[in-house]
């Protein structure tokens, strides 16, 4: 399959598409030790492109995200720490692009990633400014589209709103597939994770069909997707 990478040099293409893949896998796995292994080998990357800063930021919203599915004794200041490394790596991006798309997403979900803490309200607002930003200057891409959708599920209002999120579901869900269709592209992540998200939102809505068909086109995507397996299996068990 082609590989499609905007602004990246060519020989940074396997790298990065397995540096990424490492990431989702550990995610999907929750395992945080294999997550954190990745941060010295994202250090040690000399090229410095525009990428580097990228999955920087990726890692950590990855280890926030699992620190934050812990019980509070043991999300506590980690999981806000993991946060914050995603953002300040997001706005070193920022500072020499300000206008790209997939890092402003990038920074809006780790802003918006429910961790129960002081100045949650000002994190939300940022979030929404930075995928506003995100929209329009992309606003057919499905990881932006997920950011703005997942801001929504799970954004207290006004900077959130759960009966917008699942048309915004199905939106990024149907980017997601366009993409899979075409070239393959850097970063990639996000398919998964979008039918996830819209079976948990049809859950919500009283459609358990609906969203044990959403479950399982994301563990086709990712077999061993953890979080998808106990949706499942919640759903089957009645």
């Amino acid at each position: 399959m082609l590989l499609a990478v905007s602004g990246v040099a060519s020989g940074a293409h396997t790298s990065w598409r397995d540096i990424e893949s490492r990431i989702q896998y550990g995610y999907y796995t929750e395992d945080a030790a294999a997550l954190r292994s990745l941060r010295g080998l994202i250090a040690a990357d000399e090229s410095r492109d525009r990428l580097h800063g990228y999955y920087a930021a990726l890692l950590a919203w990855r280890e926030a995200q699992l620190a934050a599915q812990a019980g509070p004794a043991s999300r506590g200041a980690a999981a806000g720490d993991l946060a914050q490394r995603c953002v300040s790596e997001a706005d070193k991006m920022l500072e020499a692009d300000a206008a790209f798309a997939d890092v402003l997403a990038l920074r809006a979900a780790c802003l918006a990633t429910p961790l129960g803490r002081a100045g949650a309200s000002l994190a939300a607002h940022r979030a929404r400014r930075d995928i506003e930003r995100a929209l329009k200057a992309s606003p057919h891409d499905p990881r932006v589209l997920l950011v703005d959708a997942m801001s929504d599920y799970q954004l207290a209002p006004p900077e959130g709103n759960k009966e917008r999120a699942l048309a915004k579901l199905r939106l990024a869900v149907a980017a997601f597939e366009a993409e899979r269709a075409g070239l393959e592209r850097l970063p990639g992540w996000g398919a998964a994770e979008s039918y996830l998200y819209l079976a948990q939102d049809l859950l919500d809505h009283a459609d358990p069909v609906g969203a044990r068909d959403a479950l399982e086109h994301a563990l086709l995507i990712a077999p061993e997707f953890a979080q998808a397996r106990r949706l499942m299996a919640r759903i089957v068990s009645g």
